[in-house]
């Protein structure tokens, strides 16, 4: 049985870190709510955009096709993988690396590269796969501007032939206590106009200059703006992660604080038994001698 004194350094060392899970629980939900605020403003945006892409691109040239939207032979792909720079998160990381495996496993028969926003994923492919960028200090002062550009990279090499398909893949938010990892296309773009409903009527724009030109100013904007509504889901789903671990933590911790109390407790009332035990035999001892 282990003595009283490390029962209760344990106890004190589990308190220690009970306050510092509680603490960076209430970071994350302070953080969490911001970057919820973010994700849900932008998406709206993003929706819209693509829905007067696909509205202008109806009522183009269709001989015309965008370069961002030319198919070609497939034989190099690029992944933008999207993580965090920190971990204490969960599966948050890991399930961002597990999906890109799984990735890597069904492009087997294409050269593949990968850009990594976010060390935990730079770390765990630098080693065993070729990185076209490392781009995980965008988290130190996040903005569009900064996710343009990294995107506006990908675009030119894209129209260089340097890669003909371009995936993000991240963790998109649902709510604190759920992401969900996807794999999205990014190049080249998908043009193939939605089946509309019944009752929706379609859209009656007037274009000025003209619808082409529209388009080719809409569809970079477009995918800068996937890129980036991409990279606010994964920030708002590592805050919600964390914050979900570090709950998890605090009550695993307080469990078993409360578990070493009662074991304390018990050994405590154990010993002083003992000793009573062992004064009234020594007495008893004394009044035969």
């Amino acid at each position: 049985m282990a003595n009283l004194k490390e029962i209760r350094g344990r106890i004190t060392s589990i308190s220690s870190t009970m306050q510092i899970t509680r603490a960076m629980k209430m970071v994350s939900a302070a953080k969490l709510k911001k970057a919820q605020d973010a994700i849900v403003m932008l998406r709206p945006y993003s929706e819209k955009l693509q829905e007067i892409i696909q509205n202008v691109n109806s009522s183009s040239d269709p001989d015309q096709v965008s370069i961002y939207a030319q198919k070609r032979e497939v034989k190099k792909v690029l992944f933008i993988a999207v993580t965090s720079n920190r971990g204490l998160a969960g599966a948050f990381n890991s399930s961002v690396v597990k999906e890109l495996n799984h990735q890597f496993q069904n492009n087997a028969q294409y050269e593949v590269e990968i850009l990594t926003i976010g060390k935990k994923v730079y770390d765990a492919v630098r080693k065993s796969r070729a990185v076209f960028s490392n781009e995980s200090a965008i988290f130190d002062n996040l903005t569009f501007d900064k996710v343009a550009n990294i995107t506006e990279s990908v675009m030119t090499s894209f129209v260089e032939g340097k890669f003909d398909e371009v995936y993000v893949v991240y963790n998109k938010f649902i709510n604190a206590a759920t992401q969900e990892v996807i794999t999205e296309q990014v190049l080249p773009i998908s043009m193939v106009e939605t089946e509309k409903e019944e009752n929706q009527t379609e859209t009656d724009y007037i274009f000025e200059p003209n619808r082409n030109e529209i388009l080719d100013n809409l569809i970079p904007k477009s995918i800068k703006t996937q890129v980036f509504k991409a990279v606010l889901d994964s920030v708002a789903s590592e805050h919600g992660a964390r914050m979900t671990a570090m709950h998890k933590a605090t009550d695993n911790a307080e469990s078993l604080r409360n578990d070493l109390k009662i074991f304390y407790n018990k050994a405590r009332q154990a010993a002083i038994t003992n000793e009573i035990l062992e004064i009234v035999s020594g007495a008893e001892a004394l009044k035969n001698s």
